[in-house]
């Protein structure tokens, strides 16, 4: 990274334990190589499904509590947290996110990610989709949303579509939870 594109997110290091946080959360810097190469380790002990399920529970809590706690940080409510929640994803690497397609009245639509690091690792012909650990992200924090302003969202995302199969970019579909 050059002195002309710093990270778009505040990091501040603690001088005594170096502990680096971003709006007030603790964070890790890790090489992409490294978290990519546990993912699949995982994945690969655990089966896929099985490893899919865990992610998408402790995905969907771990946006909601993010949401918790960046809405009084930032001042920010409704359906804003939401997309600062998909900003931040963004600045910090995941990939880019486009929370557009969501009606921030029933939390249903959708979510587009292009240049997903899951994808940067797999290539754009791995023949199956590869960023279903987002899958929990999305319903988890639509979930604070609806539980702060109402009305409650029981709300499931499911990847329809991954850059890894070729496609310009990933696509999960919001819906419903049991639809």
């Amino acid at each position: 990274m050059s002195a002309a594109n710093p990270p778009e997110v505040p990091i501040d290091v603690d001088p005594e334990t170096g502990v680096w946080t971003t709006d007030g959360l603790p964070m890790l810097y890790l090489p992409r190589h490294f978290f990519i190469n546990n993912h699949l380790a995982i994945e690969q002990a655990l089966g896929r499904a099985a490893y899919a399920k865990l992610l998408y529970t402790a995905g969907h809590r771990s946006a909601y509590d993010w949401c918790e706690q960046a809405a009084p940080r930032h001042g920010l409510a409704r359906i804003d947290v939401f997309h600062h929640y998909l900003s931040r994803l963004s600045q910090r690497g995941w990939g880019r996110f486009d929370g557009g397609g969501i009606d921030p009245q029933t939390g249903t639509g959708e979510v587009r990610v292009t240049h997903s690091c899951f994808v940067a690792h797999a290539g754009r012909s791995a023949a199956q989709k590869v960023c279903y650990m987002f899958a929990g992200w999305f319903p988890g924090a639509l979930a604070w949303v609806g539980a702060n302003s109402g009305p409650d969202l029981e709300l499931r995302a499911e990847e329809v579509q991954c850059a890894a199969e070729g496609h310009d970019g990933c696509v999960f579909a919001v819906n419903p939870a049991g639809h």
